[in-house]
């Protein structure tokens, strides 16, 4: 079989939002699964893209996918490249796809000229943990990740 990768398209939106699914169930959080194929369609491919999507294909099958989105490092003046997700179907892991949708959000930080790529794993993916140390990354303890969402963002925003 071959890996082919390739830039998603408004045509993908709903294999997007099945992906989205999967990932969601991997990580035991389909109860907080509020996507929707028009969502993603404003979102990621309508006037503002606010996030990017590379999808991974064994052969013709679809097999996992890379979101990602610009953020900005006021420490170095560069842009950033943040990894929201990479996923691949539980059926095709161990072929070498993750590894191949990370280097290709990696390469377009390079091409964007980043200053760093960042993602999270939650701290039970230990999985996930030496997938990401056996490629150099390395993992920021002294940071805790804060969260506003609902209610709590909405009073935020009134403030």
């Amino acid at each position: 079989m071959s890996l082919k990768i390739r830039k998603a398209t408004a045509k993908d939106a709903s294999a997007i939002l099945d992906l989205i699914r999967g990932i969601a169930e991997y990580e035991k959080l389909t109860h907080q699964v509020e996507a929707t194929e028009e969502r993603i369609l404003r979102n990621m491919f309508g006037d503002i893209p606010y996030a990017h999507c590379h999808l991974a294909y064994w052969g013709d099958q679809l097999a996992g996918y890379a979101v990602y989105f610009y953020n900005f490092s006021t420490f170095l003046a560069k842009p950033g490249l943040y990894l929201e997700d990479l996923f691949v179907i539980p059926e095709l892991r161990g072929k070498g796809i993750g590894k191949a949708l990370l280097l290709s959000a990696a390469r377009e930080a390079k091409a964007r000229d980043c200053g760093r790529m960042e993602w999270i794993a939650l701290d039970w993916n230990t999985p996930a943990h030496e997938f990401y140390f056996s490629l150099g990354a390395e993992m920021l303890e002294e940071w805790k990740l804060f969260r506003a969402t609902g209610e709590a963002l909405r009073k935020l925003g009134s403030v």
